[in-house]
């Protein structure tokens, strides 16, 4: 991408190229961990990629931030306890913070330079929740930091983290090791929840060995999906809970919830859809069992490289 250019190209593993019609440059510069872009485009407003990949967009970052958030603290009794990794943007925070019963919530993202970015340049995006009185705030490998944490005491775990990259740092987040060190903190009743990649028929190796190596931990582990329109594709996350349920018991759960009151201020989800989400295609339940392995920490997942 150049800053003379009339588009901005992205390429997805390298074997497909996405054009946008560029209207204004906002910010582009790098962190200690990643390049950054913000630009204006045609159709999709204001828009964010990391490593020349798009993160989120202006016109419908609400879809993908309301059905990462909003399921896992639906399901849960009484989420009182959040803890966020990665999130830059403070969407996700913002999502968090429309549940009454949340207490506390604590964010941990590595790259400090990108969340300062975020908060003079996308608020849109977080509308000042990193304000708020609940909220703690660690620049942090957050592995390192949920380790420090005591056992027990996390009520919803909620991964936004970019998918691993070679070099990146987020890679042994997604490990089996890693599960066991996040089951320990989660309390008796605990979810998590996992931003998950692309569900797209051409590319699902993540998500499916992310399922396949949380289903080694947790006794409940389910994939669910939406379309995002600037991620031009199907995008999946995978949420898991520390009791024993089926399908049918989730979706019941949900429909326990369907006057609860955060969906007066949902833009995206009702208590219809909400369930719809978790009805998957064939072809990708056949790929459930079929697909996909169990990342540990001597071989995780890498991004374009583990195809």
């Amino acid at each position: 991408m150049r800053e003379k250019s009339k588009y901005y190209v992205e390429s997805f593993l390298n074997k497909l190229l996405f054009y946008y019609k560029i209207e204004e440059f906002i910010y582009t510069g790098k962190t200690k961990f990643q390049k950054v872009d913000i630009v204006r485009l045609s159709l999709l407003g204001k828009t964010v990629f990391l490593d020349e990949k798009i993160q989120s967009a202006e016109c419908d970052e609400f879809i993908y931030h309301e059905a990462l958030v909003h399921p896992a603290l639906l399901l849960h009794s009484n989420p009182e306890f959040v803890y966020i990794a990665g999130g830059g943007e403070g969407a996700t925070l913002r999502e968090v913070l429309k549940h009454r019963s949340v207490k506390k919530v604590r964010m941990c993202d590595i790259d400090e330079e990108f969340v300062n970015l975020c908060k003079v340049y996308l608020p849109e995006w977080h509308r000042d929740s990193f304000d708020d009185k609940k909220l703690t705030l660690i620049y942090e490998d957050a592995r390192k930091d949920v380790l420090s944490l005591s056992d027990n005491s996390i009520d919803v775990y909620i991964s936004d983290l970019t998918e691993p990259i070679e070099g990146g740092p987020s890679a042994f987040l997604f490990t089996q090791e890693y599960f066991k060190i996040l089951d320990k903190k989660l309390k008796k009743g605990g979810i998590s929840v996992f931003q998950a990649g692309s569900t797209v028929i051409y590319y699902c190796d993540f998500i499916l060995s992310l399922y396949k190596t949380l289903k080694e931990i947790f006794p409940s582990v389910f994939i669910y999906e939406i379309f995002v329109p600037s991620f031009h594709m199907s995008w999946g996350f995978v949420i898991s809970l520390k009791e024993n349920l089926s399908l049918k018991e989730l979706l019941d759960r949900l429909e326990i919830q369907r006057e609860d009151e955060v969906y007066r201020f949902l833009k995206f989800l009702n208590p219809s859809y909400i369930k719809k989400m978790f009805f998957l295609p064939e072809y990708f339940k056949a790929s459930l069992n079929s697909k996909g392995r169990v990342l540990t920490d001597k071989n995780p997942f890498i991004w374009e490289g583990d195809v």
